[in-house]
């Protein structure tokens, strides 16, 4: 895979989310790159405060391979809301890169326009905000380039399944083993 990959931080973001992948990929030796969405500061929805790289709008679509959304409320909403981070789900999947996204956050992708059709997973209680998508109510899903979790105690298989779309399955499994996830 080509591009950077990169999780984005929107304020009230679920903290588990978003620091699982950032930690296991990390440990499997992935460069990411976190990106805030309107601040470099940005502070989950249990208080727990993050520093981005930088603002997610000084990267452009075109250097993006992945696109990383945690969930968490009102982080999701902040999200799907934002026409920035639609462009550039858009984007990054029309131009070959994995979209991402877990436990409320896939209501980005709906909204983006990326799931219809799609096997999809998602935080049970956003399920009827994800249009014609096929829910399947799995801890994490892969339909092609996109990759849903379900919710914080999805977190290290949604990421598992990042790291084999990154190439890093073995080293993952190797990884998870080693931190006694079964």
């Amino acid at each position: 895979m080509n591009g950077k990959i990169v999780i984005v931080l929107a304020e009230g973001f679920e903290e588990i989310e978003a620091v699982t992948p950032i930690d296991v990929l990390r440990r499997l030796g992935v460069v990411l790159t976190i990106a805030g969405l309107d601040s470099l500061q940005v502070t989950g929805s249990h208080g727990i405060g993050l520093r981005a790289d930088c603002l997610l709008a000084d990267i452009p679509a075109s250097e993006i391979g992945m696109l990383v959304l945690p969930g968490g409320m009102p982080g999701s909403k902040y999200l799907r809301d934002s026409d920035l981070v639609i462009g550039l789900l858009r984007k990054v999947y029309a131009a070959g890169g994995y979209v991402a996204a877990i436990c409320a956050a896939p209501i980005a992708l709906e909204r983006a326009g990326l799931i219809d059709g799609k096997k999809v997973t998602s935080y049970p209680g956003v399920r009827e905000q994800l249009g014609r998508s096929i829910y399947t109510g799995n801890m994490a899903e892969v339909d092609g380039r996109i990759i849903t979790g379900m919710g914080p105690g999805a977190s290290f298989e949604f990421t598992r399944r990042l790291a084999e779309a990154l190439g890093k399955g073995r080293e993952a499994a190797e990884t998870f083993e080693a931190m006694l996830v079964k």
